[in-house]
């Protein structure tokens, strides 16, 4: 794969050099000329400390965190703070997105002896890896009502010489207690449809009636809970709990389309919104935040038919596409919040797709100073000299004002004084009642306006790419786009996902042992996935196969299944372990517990293991599936919207799920119509095969011999719908096939 260029990660004159200059995480690299001595994760570190007899400190982050850079420009670029660093303590630097496992030990303490968490995350271990003292930012004077970091890195020095045995035994005490936390969850309970009820009662206590969303600020889009009250919805069409949950998934997807995180010219949603009305966002663009959004807002097209949601779910595809696509197919992981003044333009790895759009030509740059935002925000004038007489109409209807839009509050650090984040205050038909002028007209209008800003705006530095290839996060985005595919009726989705898939099974994959790596950047990352890695690919392949019909993308999900069983499935207990327990620095092995920004791997992967069971008459997966469900029902029964995505497979398990054969050639027209019925209902517990006649039912006839009478009628392709491979009478129409979908 291409090589990326490290110019915008790096310093134009690096004046230190550290041993993270031989690494290939993006975030490590950007330390690399810090004067503080950092090392790595792994032997050479623990070794020195253990020699030195000094207490480890580990600061762990990402590339594209807005406060890590905060941290590092005050306290980690400075000599001074550097020189007690270096004199006291053995110091190690931690990609989070890369050691997830090491992030969720220490976040685990961290969050256990202060009540909060977050990154950048400050850790100190004895030299037996054990936490003693924890926390998040620390500023470089006391500030905020915190000690500064120079005064904390002090005392804890002075400490650790006074009793040193001391604190080591403490060390030994916090792991033992986080263990035996771990391992406790208390006793199995039955889950069923009232718990998916106390989960939605749970979820609309918190919800924001006028404001969309769940909570107050910082509001986050949470994908997994749109994930599990859409599926609520299904369950109960005509219930007013079900209406509700629908309600409150629609009212919430409008409310972000319209507001600042979502962003209105180059596609795609920044990471929350630092108030209650998703107007100001923290700019930061992840790509799994990118692939949910685009289901969740696929899904409500489905089931509303309404075009903003078709919209919205194709800007989130064309941003990746264009944006955050290497040329190869890969899906890098990020974009950074901050930006700033160009100095020199870099080699630029992104898609060269013709279809993409002006801001594929955008180069990278390196510059020295930044801001959260500056790629995104306008002044007034900026946009009144870019639109000239069309600038009056767009100002209105994006909220833009003569001293900015965003409020004091969101503004600390008057980064966005006088500038202002684009947010839709109106409607189109609003806008043109406002204007007296035909909605066609200001339809038309609106759009010319937000291209040419996106072509001014690819002119500004862009942010910082962090061009890490991870496996899980593919597996979402892969997903997202095959779902696309059958939603949109939309070939090149097919193809941007297919593509993908190919990168993660030639360049991710080890075929010889059969397992995935984390990541690729310069190479194929010597970590080995995790349990997230293979649920989240292994669901990103079955509804690729279900977009394309290639049964070795089939094949490919079950290969990694039997994996992820063997590496990571508890035989015990039930669930999956987030790591396989070989690396000896990983003193906890646990599991994620927790539906937040991106599922827990136990979650995907129950639903994977019932969503395989429709397949094949392999017995194993339903009882894992079952197991795993029942490994969380004690946090579940306590607190049912902390897991919305394992209720998702709950609410799979209960139902009675549908096998959806077409039996016919792929690429016939009587096939090709069936299919486009079944993708334009909203059908989530279902499964989706082909009976092409070719090496594809072979291979489902192997796994299941009531395919084999799954067949045309007189020549022609027909649909059948089936429980449990009991099925109804075929039909070839799609207007019978819409009836029978409906039921």
């Amino acid at each position: 794969m291409t090589p990326p260029s490290t110019e915008e990660i790096t310093p134009a004159k690096p004046e230190h050099v550290n041993r993270l200059s031989r690494e290939k995480s993006p975030y490590l690299l950007q330390h690399a000329h810090n004067p503080v001595d950092w090392l790595p994760w792994g032997e050479e570190a623990f070794a020195k400390a253990r020699r030195e007899n000094k207490p480890i400190f580990l600061s762990i982050g990402y590339s594209t965190c807005h406060w890590c850079h905060v941290m590092a420009h005050e306290s980690f670029e400075s000599a001074e703070v550097a020189a007690i660093m270096n004199r006291e303590f053995v110091n190690i630097k931690v990609d989070r997105e890369e050691r997830p496992d090491v992030d969720r030990v220490y976040m685990t303490f961290v969050q256990a002896t202060t009540g909060g968490g977050g990154w950048p995350m400050s850790v100190w271990l004895t030299p037996e890896l054990k936490p003693f003292v924890g926390g998040t930012y620390f500023p470089p004077e006391d500030r905020y009502g915190q000690p500064g970091f120079k005064k904390v890195l002090e005392r804890i020095a002075a400490t650790w010489k006074q009793d040193h045995e001391k604190i080591a035994e403490q060390g030994t005490r916090i792991i033992a207690a986080l263990a035996q936390a771990e391992s406790g969850g208390g006793e199995a309970t039955q889950l069923g449809a009232a718990t998916l009820e106390a989960a939605y009662q749970q979820i609309a206590r918190s919800y924001d009636a006028h404001e969309g969303g769940f909570g107050g600020a910082p509001k986050f889009p949470r994908p997994v809970t749109l994930n599990f009250l859409f599926r609520f919805y299904a369950r109960g069409r005509e219930s007013a709990s079900g209406k509700h949950a629908l309600e409150m998934n629609l009212f919430t997807l409008r409310k972000m389309a319209a507001g600042g995180m979502h962003d209105h010219l180059g596609g795609g949603f920044h990471r929350y919104s630092v108030d209650a009305f998703w107007h100001v966002p923290h700019f930061e663009k992840m790509l799994y935040d990118q692939a949910q959004l685009a289901v969740a807002y696929l899904e409500a097209f489905q089931i509303t038919r309404e075009p903003l949601f078709e919209k919205v779910a194709r800007d989130i595809l064309d941003y990746v596409r264009r944006d955050m696509t290497a040329k190869e197919g890969g899906f890098f992981s990020a974009e950074d919040a901050d930006s700033a003044i160009p100095v020199a333009a870099v080699h630029d790895r992104r898609s060269n797709d013709p279809e993409a759009g002006p801001e594929s030509s955008g180069a990278h740059r390196a510059p020295p100073q930044k801001s959260e935002g500056a790629f995104y925000v306008w002044s007034k004038k900026e946009l009144d000299t870019a639109l000239g007489s069309s600038a009056r109409i767009f100002n209105y209807h994006y909220g833009v004002q003569p001293d900015g839009n965003v409020p004091p509050v969101a503004d600390p650090h008057a980064e966005f004084t006088g500038k202002n984040i684009l947010i839709e205050l109106q409607t189109v038909p609003e806008t043109a009642k406002h204007f007296k002028k035909e909605e066609a007209e200001v339809r038309e209008l609106l759009a010319k306006s937000r291209a040419a800003l996106l072509e001014l705006r690819a002119k500004r530095p862009r942010p910082h790419l962090d061009d890490k290839i991870i496996t899980a996060w593919n597996g979402l985005m892969i997903s997202a786009y095959a779902r696309g595919a059958q939603v949109l009726d939309d070939p090149g989705y097919l193809k941007a996902a297919t593509r993908a898939a190919t990168v993660v099974r030639t360049q991710l994959y080890d075929a010889s042992r059969k397992v995935l790596a984390r990541n690729y950047r310069e190479g194929r990352s010597e970590v080995e996935g995790f349990a997230d890695d293979y649920a989240f690919v292994v669901q990103g392949l079955l509804d690729l196969y279900e977009a394309s019909f290639d049964v070795s993308w089939l094949q490919f999900a079950i290969a990694l299944q039997e994996t992820q069983d063997r590496l990571f499935f508890d035989e015990e207990r039930g669930g999956y372990f987030s790591g396989t327990g070989k690396d000896e620095s990983i003193l906890l092995r646990m599991k994620e517990d927790n539906d937040s920004a991106e599922p827990a791997a136990s979650s995907v992967a129950a639903l994977n293991l019932l969503r395989l069971a429709q397949v094949s008459d392999e017995k194993r997966g339903p009882e894992r599936a079952e197991k795993t469900i029942g490994a969380f029902s004690p946090q579940i029964s306590h607190f049912p919207s902390a897991m919305p995505q394992m209720l998702v497979a709950l609410d799979f398990s209960l139902g009675k799920p549908r096998q959806i054969v077409i039996a016919g050639e792929r690429d016939s027209k009587e096939t090709r119509a069936l299919l486009t019925e079944v993708h334009q209902h909203f059908q989530p517990n279902k499964t989706l095969l082909l009976a092409d006649g070719g090496k594809g039912q072979k291979y489902l006839e192997e796994k299941n011999e009531a395919l084999r009478a799954m067949k045309p009628v007189d020549g022609k392709s027909v649909a059948y719908i089936c429980e449990n491979f009991t099925c109804q009478a075929p039909v070839s129409d799609p207007a019978a096939l819409r009836k029978l979908l409906a039921k």
